[in-house]
C-alpha cells in the first residue's frame, strides 16, 4: 500500500468519525411535507389512472377487472409502509449496507444472465423469479438503488480526490460500465440509460473535472449518432419506426405501438374525453397499463390534464434538489441528488418515447406504471429522501 493510500484510508476513518459524531448530535426534525403531499399526490393519482387503463386487459386476461390494481394497491400499501419505516432512520446508517447493496445488485444481474435462471418475457431477459407466475422482479431495479447508495458513499469520502482520474473518473467508471455490459446482455437498453445518467449526475454532483463532462457528452452523441447513421445496427428497426412512425410498413410490434400511442393522445385533445372513457385502452394500445400508461392520461384527461400531472412531477423533482442542496452533509445531498436524477430521467424518457420525441425503449412512468417491484422500491427511495430533509439545518 502506497503512501497515498494510507492517507486516503486514514482521512476515510476520520471522516466517517466525524459523520458518526455528528449524527448522534443531530437533531431530528420533522419531514418535508411538500416532498410527502407530492409523493402521495402522485401515488394516488397514479392508482387511479392504472385502474382506468388496465381494466379492460386485465379482465380479459384474468377475468378479473381489478386484477393489475389489486395487486398494484398492494404494493403501494407495502411501500407506503417501508417509505413511513425508512423516513424516520437516520440516513447514515445506510453507508453500512451500500457495498453489499451494490455487490448484490450485481450478483443479481449476473443470475438474469445464467441459462435457465433468468426469465424470459417479450423477447428480454430481464426477470427473476417462479417462471410462469407473477411472482417475479427485475434486478436492474435493485441495481439503481445500489448505485446510488455506493456512489453517494464512496464519493462523500473523497472530496478534492474526485478531481483526479485514478479516484474520480476510473473506479465509478469500471462499476458503470460493467453494470452496462451485464444490462446489454438481458438486453435492457432503458436500464442502462437510467443507471449511467444517475452514475454521472452523481459524479459531476461529487466535483469531477468539467473537460470530463464534455467528453462524456460528446461519447453521447457519437453514439447517437452512429445509431442514426446505422454504424451500430442494434435496434435499428427502432430507428427507422423512430424516423417514420406513420409508414405502413411497421404494422406489427414497437410500430403498431408508437402509432397507437400518437393516435391515444391526439384523441384527447385540450381537454380529454374524460376520466375512464379511454378509447385505445380497449386492446388496441399495448402496454397500456405499463410503459404508455401516459397515453391514456393524454387520451382521458387532455392537454390540461397531461400539463397538469407533468407540472407535479417537476415539482418534486425541484423541492428533491432543493433538499439535497439543503442536506447536512455531501452524503446527504448525494443520494437525493441520485434519487431524484432517477426520477427526472424516467419521467423525462418515459414521456419521450410515447410521444416518439426519442426511440422507443421500453420504460415506465414512476408511480403510475404497473409493476409492484419498481413501485414499492420507488416509495422506498422516496423514504430516504424524507429521512435526509429530517436532519437539514435550520434555515
Amino acid at each position: 500500500m502506497t503512501k497515498e493510500e494510507r492517507e486516503l484510508r486514514r482521512e476515510q476513518r476520520e471522516h466517517m468519525k466525524r459523520m458518526e459524531a455528528a449524527a448522534k448530535e443531530a437533531g431530528r426534525g420533522p419531514i418535508d411535507v411538500p416532498f410527502l403531499l407530492l409523493v402521495l399526490l402522485l401515488t394516488g393519482v397514479g392508482l387511479i389512472m392504472l385502474l382506468s387503463a388496465s381494466f379492460p386487459s386485465a379482465y380479459y386476461e384474468s377475468g378479473d377487472p381489478l386484477y393489475y390494481f389489486k395487486r398494484q394497491a398492494g404494493f403501494a400499501v407495502l411501500g407506503l409502509a417501508a417509505m413511513v419505516v425508512i423516513g424516520r432512520i437516520n440516513y447514515a446508517r445506510f453507508r453500512g449496507v451500500a457495498k453489499i447493496a451494490l455487490g448484490v445488485s450485481i450478483a443479481l444481474l449476473v443470475a438474469v444472465i445464467i441459462p435457465g435462471v433468468g426469465i424470459t418475457s417479450h423477447g428480454a431477459t430481464r426477470w427473476l423469479g417462479i417462471p410462469n407466475t407473477t411472482m417475479r422482479f427485475q434486478p436492474s431495479e435493485i441495481a439503481k438503488l445500489g448505485v446510488i447508495l455506493y456512489f453517494a458513499d464512496s464519493i462523500s469520502k473523497k472530496k478534492d480526490k474526485m478531481r483526479t482520474l485514478r479516484y474520480g473518473i476510473l473506479p465509478y467508471g469500471f462499476i458503470l460500465v460493467l453494470i452496462a455490459a451485464l444490462m446489454y446482455f438481458e438486453p435492457h437498453l432503458s436500464g442502462t440509460v437510467l443507471i449511467l445518467g444517475i452514475g454521472a449526475a452523481m459524479m459531476f454532483v461529487g466535483g469531477i473535472r468539467g473537460y470530463w463532462v464534455g467528453i462524456g457528452i460528446g461519447g453521447v452523441a457519437a453514439v447517437a449518432y452512429a445509431f442514426l447513421s446505422g454504424l451500430i445496427t442494434y435496434n435499428s428497426s427502432r430507428i427507422a419506426i423512430w424516423l417514420d412512425p406513420l409508414n405502413d410498413a411497421f404494422k406489427t410490434g414497437t410500430g403498431y405501438q408508437t402509432r397507437q400511442s400518437l393516435i391515444a393522445i391526439g384523441s384527447g385533445g385540450l381537454l380529454g374525453l374524460g376520466l375512464g372513457k379511454s378509447r385505445q385502452k380497449f386492446l388496441f394500445l399495448p402496454e397500456e397499463h405499463n410503459d404508455c400508461i401516459f397515453s391514456i392520461v393524454c387520451e382521458e384527461l387532455g392537454l390540461i390534464g397531461a400539463t397538469l400531472i407533468m407540472a407535479i412531477f417537476a415539482l418534486l423533482i425541484i423541492r428533491g434538489y432543493w433538499i439535497a442542496l439543503h442536506a447536512r452533509d455531501r452524503f446527504g445531498s448525494l443520494l437525493v441528488v441520485g434519487i431524484t436524477t432517477q426520477i427526472a430521467l424516467q419521467v423525462f424518457l418515459n414521456i419521450a418515447v410515447v410521444t416518439n420525441l426519442v426511440p422507443n425503449t421500453g420504460i415506465s412512468l414512476p408511480f403510475f406504471s404497473y409493476g409492484g417491484t419498481a413501485l414499492a422500491i420507488q416509495l422506498a427511495e422516496m423514504g430516504v429522501v424524507l429521512s435526509v430533509s429530517r436532519q437539514m439545518p435550520p434555515s
